[in-house]
C-alpha cells in the first residue's frame, strides 16, 4: 500500500502545531494564570476575609462547618472516635477567590476587546467635496430650460 503524500506523521503534525506560537502562548498564559491564582487566594485568605471579620465580629469562615450526625459516627483503629464534618466555610472563602478572579479576568477581556477594536478600526473616509458652483453659462441654460418647461 503506498503512502499518502499529502498525509503527514504525528510527529510532524505535533511539531508543526507545536512551532506555531499557539502552544507557547498556551503555557505562558497557563503558568501566569497559576502564579495569578495563588495571588488572588493569598489577598482574599489574609486580606479580604480579615476585613469581613472585622466587621462580622472575628467571624472565621474556615471555621464554619456542620457536624454531622451521630449515624455517620465511627471509629478509628485506634479507637478515637471520628465525627464527619462539612466544612464549608473553606467553600465561602473560594468562592470569594472565585468572584475576584473572575471580576479581573473579566476587566481584562474587556480591556484587549477594547485595545482590538481601536487597532482593527479603519481610517475615517475623506467626506466628499462639494459640487463645485455651476458656471454663469450653464445657471443661464438651467434658467433657460425652466422657463421653457413652465410654457
Amino acid at each position: 500500500m503506498a503512502k499518502d503524500p499529502n498525509k503527514k506523521g504525528i510527529i510532524a503534525e505535533f511539531k508543526e502545531f507545536a512551532l506555531q506560537g499557539n502552544l507557547f502562548d498556551m503555557a505562558v498564559g497557563v503558568l501566569i494564570g497559576g502564579v495569578f491564582k495563588d495571588l488572588v487566594s493569598s489577598f482574599t485568605d489574609n486580606i479580604i476575609m480579615p476585613i469581613i471579620g472585622i466587621f462580622t465580629g472575628g467571624l472565621d469562615f474556615s471555621q464554619w462547618k456542620i457536624v454531622l450526625p451521630s449515624l455517620f459516627q465511627h471509629f478509628d483503629e485506634e479507637g478515637n472516635l471520628i465525627r464527619p464534618e462539612l466544612t464549608f466555610g473553606n467553600f465561602i472563602s473560594s468562592i470569594i477567590t472565585f468572584l475576584i478572579l473572575a471580576w479581573v479576568i473579566f476587566l481584562m477581556v474587556k480591556g484587549m476587546n477594547a485595545l482590538r477594536a481601536k487597532a482593527k478600526k479603519p481610517e475615517p473616509e475623506p467626506e466628499p467635496e462639494p459640487d463645485p458652483e455651476p458656471s454663469a453659462e450653464e445657471k443661464l441654460l438651467t434658467e433657460i430650460r425652466d422657463l421653457l418647461a413652465k410654457k
